[in-house]
């Protein structure tokens, strides 16, 4: 990466390290909204972003080290993060149908 440029390698760190910590401080603030809420849907979207930034960060990390098997571990990584936004999804629509259908019933017997 800008190996025959002088002052380019360590240009290319500042940057690098500028972006990691940056990321950091983001995935810092979702953790922060995944907590807080208030909402079930602004939770699954911080956890979502959160694996998102992760990703960035490992191929950033991929680059810096220059190690290419981090990249795998990246799209490992992609694919279990997708997993787990789905299944927290599947959840929270279960949740959600059954409250709705309990109070269906309770209305209709709350109005007989």
């Amino acid at each position: 990466m800008g190996k025959g440029i002088p002052g380019l390698e360590q240009a290319y760190n500042i940057l690098f390290t500028v972006a990691l910590i940056f990321l950091a401080v983001m995935v810092l603030l979702c953790l922060l909204r995944a907590i807080i809420g208030p909402r079930i849907a602004d939770r699954i979207v911080a956890v979502n972003m959160m694996g998102t930034m992760v990703m960035v960060i490992i191929a950033i990390l991929a680059l810096m080290l220059e190690e290419g098997y981090l990249a795998d571990v990246c799209l490992i990584y992609a694919m279990i993060s997708f997993l787990a936004v789905i299944v927290l999804t599947k959840v929270y629509m279960g949740v959600y149908l059954e409250k709705k259908e309990k109070m269906k019933e309770e209305e209709e017997h709350g109005g007989a």
